[in-house]
């Protein structure tokens, strides 16, 4: 079975916060979890993040767009992950944590 192109956005993701140790997971958002929530939330070295992945030319939805807006509100980095940045996210989880890049 093919990989969809956000499938494939997300495993890069999830292969860089493997590789940092961070914590993370995909909630549920249905029945009892949120609509609108972002992909993937964790932590790393203290800080809450949240992405949202997309493919192609794909936006965020205005619920997702108000999910990141609180997010970042409480003081968590939130961003919106395609192809284009995929391969940056464990250079923006250091940066936001002032580590120097590897």
């Amino acid at each position: 079975m093919a990989m969809t192109p956000e499938a494939k956005v997300k495993k890069v993701v999830t292969r860089q916060l493997q590789d940092l140790g961070a914590y993370y997971f995909y909630p549920v958002t249905g029945g009892y979890g949120g609509s609108g929530v972002p992909d993937i939330v964790g932590c790393y070295d203290g800080l809450f993040f949240a992405i949202e992945c997309k493919a192609g030319s794909n936006k965020a939805t205005k619920l997702q767009e108000k999910n990141m807006d609180w997010i970042a509100e409480a003081g968590g980095l939130t961003w919106i992950v395609n192809e284009t940045n995929m391969r940056n996210v464990a250079e923006t989880l250091r940066a936001a944590r002032g580590a120097a890049p590897e």
